[in-house]
C-alpha cells in the first residue's frame, strides 16, 4: 500500500496504488466480527474519511477467519428500553445508506460466515465477490431471534435476488453458500482464495452494470407484491403462530406494506421494531441463543481433535454418526459383521453427502473418509470410538472387552447406549474410567444435541476430549451424569408414557398431537413416537418404567403393546398409531380440547424436568433448558421448560 493506514480500534483503511481503499474490520478482543454501537459508529466515521478521499472504488474485508458474523447479540441484552433497540437499529440503517450512497464502485470481499448484519453490509455494497468454500454461507438467522433484518435487508434482498427466493431467506434463517449465491445473483463472483483478493480488485475497478432483476422477479418485487405476501403468508402460518413467533410474520408485513422500511411507520403493531423487541418470544429466542453459545463454549481449552473415528454398529445410529463425522473431514472406520450390513449405512450416507455438500469433489473426499471396516481393524488407529449396537448388556460387554484391548492408549471409548448405565456397561472393563457416553438422537444429521454422559469413576479428561468431539463435528455437547434415560430420554419417557395412557382412555391420536403443537412443540407426543418408533419407545418405557402405588412395575400402555406386538412399529414399518405415506402420518380431523388437557399432557414433562434438576443429573439449570429445547424440541419461544415453569410462578 503506498499510503499510511488510518486505524480505528475495530476498523482500519488504507489506499493503494491503484486508488483502491481497502477497508478492514478487525473487532479488537474478539475471534469474530460482530456490529456493536462502537463498531458501527467507527465504520461511520471511516467512511466519512474514504468519502472524502474520492479513491476509484472500496473493497471491504475481514481480519479475521469469517466475514461478519451480524450484529452483536450483547447489546440486544443491554437495551433497557424498546426505544433504545428502535435507536440502534436506525444507527445500522444510516450508516449503511451512507455505504450505499458513496459515488464510487464498493465490493464486500466475503470469507467465511456472512450472516445478518454482515450480510446487510454486503448487501450495501455495489459488488460482493466470495471465497468458494464450505465455510462460506450467506444467512439471516435474525428470525430465529424473533427480530428482523432491519439494516435494510427486507428492503434490498428482494430487489437484488427476487422476492420469492429472499423470503425463502428471510423467514427460515437458511444459509445459502457461494456457488449457490452466484446462481441465485446474489454474489457476482465465487472463487478460491489464490484469486479471492485479485478478483475483487478487478471486480471495483471495472465495475460491471448490474444485471438487474427479469420482468417477472420485477413485477413479483412491486404491482403484484401481494401474490408473493399471500403465499408467503399460507406457509408461515402452517409453520409459526403469530402470537408465538411474530418475527416471520413482521418481515412479511414490513416488506408488503413499507418496501422494508421500518421507519415509515414504526408505529405499525404488525412490523414495529419496538413490538418485536418487547416480545416475549424474543427474549425467549435470545436467551437460547446464549443458551446455544453456552454448550460450544464447553469445549475451550481443551486440545483435543480426533483425526480418526472407529464406529461399531451400521444401523442407522451408527450409519448416521459415520456419515456426519466423514462430512466434517474425519476420517472414519465403519464396522459390523458382514459387507451386507454396511451397504444401507454407506448408500445412506452418500444420499446425505449429495444434499448436505452438492459439489461433486466434496461428495468423493467425503465418501473416501467413509471406509468399511468388517474386520473392525480400524480401531487399532482411532482416537475415538464409538459403540453403537443393539440395547444388550451383555453383548456390549463382550464388544468393549475386545474395543478396551485394541484401543491406543488416551482413545475416547464410548457408548451411544441410550437406557443401559454407564456403570453396568464398565464393569467388565479393566480400566472403567476409559468408558463415556456419547449419546446421539434420531435423525443424527438434524438433531443437534448429544448427551456426553460421565459416571462416578469416569476420568473426566476422557469427558472433555468428548465433548471436544461433539463440537468438532458441530453438535451441541451436554455433559449429564450416569443415570437411567440421562436427561432428554428420563423427561420425554413420562410425557410419552402418559400420552399413550390417554390414547387407552380412547382420547384421538389427533387430539393429543394437535394440543401439544399449540403448546408449541415441533411435533405431538403420539407422531413423535411414531417416527421414533414404538417398538424403542416400548424398550425405554420398561427401562425407565416408574412404580405403581403398590410398589410394582407399571404397566405399560395397552396400545403400545397391541402395535408391538402386531409389528406396526411406526414410520419405520408405514404403520403404527399412524398409517403413513411418503414418510408423512395419514392424519384424521383432532377431536376438541381445552388447557386442561394441554397441562395434563405436559405435566409429566414438567415435573420430570423438575426432579432432574433436583437430583443433579445436569446440575445447572440453563443447561437442562438448553438441553431439552434442542433435544426434544421443547417450545424455543417459551424459553426452556424451567425457564417456563419459572414464568408460571410470577
Amino acid at each position: 500500500m503506498d499510503r499510511a493506514q488510518t486505524i480505528y480500534k475495530h476498523w482500519r483503511h488504507e489506499q493503494d496504488a491503484q486508488g483502491l481503499v481497502w477497508l478492514t474490520f478487525d473487532k479488537q478482543g474478539e475471534s469474530a466480527n460482530t456490529f456493536s454501537r462502537e463498531a458501527l459508529q467507527e465504520l461511520s466515521s471511516a467512511l466519512d474519511e474514504i468519502a472524502a478521499a474520492r479513491p476509484k472504488g472500496a473493497i471491504i474485508r475481514s481480519a479475521k477467519d469469517s466475514f461478519i458474523a451480524g450484529a452483536d447479540v450483547e447489546e440486544f441484552t443491554r437495551f433497557k428500553s424498546p426505544e433504545e433497540a428502535l435507536a440502534f437499529v436506525r444507527l445500522g440503517w444510516d450508516v449503511f445508506q451512507k455505504l450505499r450512497d458513496l459515488p464510487f464502485p464498493t465490493t464486500a470481499m466475503v470469507n467465511g460466515y456472512c450472516m445478518g448484519g454482515g450480510f446487510e453490509l454486503s448487501l450495501a455494497c455495489k459488488y460482493r465477490v466470495a471465497l468458494d468454500d464450505p465455510k462460506t454461507r450467506f444467512a439471516f438467522p435474525e428470525v430465529m431471534l424473533g427480530i428482523m433484518p432491519a439494516w435494510h435487508g427486507v428492503q434490498w434482498l428482494p430487489r437484488l435476488i427476487g422476492p420469492v427466493a429472499a423470503m425463502d431467506l428471510m423467514l427460515t434463517g437458511k444459509a445459502v453458500d457461494a456457488k449457490r449465491g452466484k446462481r441465485m445473483g446474489l454474489v457476482d463472483q465465487a472463487v478460491p482464495l489464490r484469486i479471492l483478493e485479485n478478483t475483487a480488485r478487478m471486480v471495483t475497478l471495472e465495475a460491471p452494470a448490474a444485471k438487474g432483476l427479469g420482468v417477472v422477479q420485477g413485477l413479483l418485487n412491486g404491482p403484484l407484491k401481494f401474490i408473493v405476501a399471500s403465499q408467503a403468508k399460507k406457509q408461515v402460518a402452517k409453520k409459526a403462530r403469530r402470537e408465538h413467533y411474530p418475527a416471520p410474520h413482521a418481515i412479511l408485513e414490513l416488506w408488503q406494506k413499507y418496501d422494508g422500511d421500518p421507519f415509515v411507520n414504526p408505529s405499525d403493531p404488525t412490523c414495529s421494531i419496538n413490538t418485536l423487541f418487547d416480545h416475549p418470544t424474543t427474549k425467549n429466542l435470545i436467551r437460547i441463543f446464549f443458551l446455544q453459545e453456552k454448550m460450544k463454549g464447553l469445549a475451550k481449552g481443551v486440545d483435543f481433535k480426533a483425526e480418526h473415528v472407529h464406529i461399531v454398529g451400521a444401523g442407522v445410529m451408527g450409519g448416521d454418526i459415520a456419515a456426519i463425522c466423514a462430512m466434517r473431514g474425519i476420517t472414519v472406520t465403519l464396522q459390523d459383521t458382514a459387507p451386507e450390513r454396511l451397504a444401507p449405512a454407506v448408500k445412506r450416507a452418500a444420499k446425505l453427502f449429495q444434499r448436505r455438500l452438492r459439489d461433486p469433489f466434496r461428495v468423493r473426499d467425503a465418501m473416501d473418509r467413509l471406509i468399511p471396516d468388517v474386520a473392525g481393524a480400524g480401531a487399532a488407529k482411532a482416537d475415538v470410538i464409538i459403540e453403537a449396537i443393539f440395547e444388550n448388556l451383555e453383548a456390549k460387554q463382550q464388544l468393549f472387552a475386545k474395543l478396551e484391548a485394541a484401543a491406543k492408549p488416551g482413545a475416547v471409548l464410548a457408548s451411544n447406549t441410550s437406557s443401559l448405565k454407564l456403570a453396568d456397561i464398565a464393569a467388565k472393563f479393566k480400566d472403567p474410567s476409559r468408558l463415556v457416553g456419547i449419546h446421539f438422537f434420531t435423525p443424527v444429521p438434524q438433531m443437534m444435541l448429544v448427551e456426553v454422559v460421565h459416571g462416578t469413576s469416569t476420568n473426566q479428561a476422557h469427558v472433555k476430549n468428548s465433548i471436544a468431539f461433539v463440537r468438532q463435528i458441530d453438535k451441541l455437547p451436554l455433559p449429564v451424569k450416569d443415570a437411567p434415560g440421562f436427561l432428554v430420554n428420563r423427561v420425554l419417557g413420562p410425557y410419552m408414557q402418559n400420552a399413550f395412557r390417554m390414547l387407552d382412555e380412547g382420547v384421538k391420536p389427533e387430539t393429543l398431537d394437535a394440543a401439544m403443537e399449540e403448546f408449541g412443540m415441533p411435533m405431538g407426543p403420539i407422531e413423535l413416537a411414531d417416527t421414533v418408533g414404538l417398538d424403542i419407545c416400548l424398550h425405554a418405557g420398561k427401562q425407565l418404567a416408574k412404580k405403581d402405588a403398590s410398589g410394582h412395575d407399571a404397566e405399560a400402555p395397552q396400545v403400545l403393546l397391541n402395535k408391538v406386538a402386531l409389528g406396526q412399529l411406526g414410520r419405520k414399518s408405514g404403520q403404527g398409531i399412524y398409517r403413513w405415506e411418503n414418510n408423512k402420518p395419514v392424519k384424521g380431523q383432532p377431536g376438541a380440547y381445552d388447557d386442561n388437557l394441554v397441562q395434563a399432557l405436559v405435566q409429566p414433562y414438567l415435573d420430570e424436568t423438575r426432579a432432574v434438576f433436583a437430583e443433579g443429573i445436569v446440575p445447572d439449570a440453563e443447561l437442562i433448558d438448553a438441553g431439552l429445547i434442542f433435544g426434544t424440541g421443547f417450545a424455543p419461544f417459551r424459553g426452556g421448560p424451567l425457564n417456563y415453569i419459572a414464568g408460571l410462578k410470577k
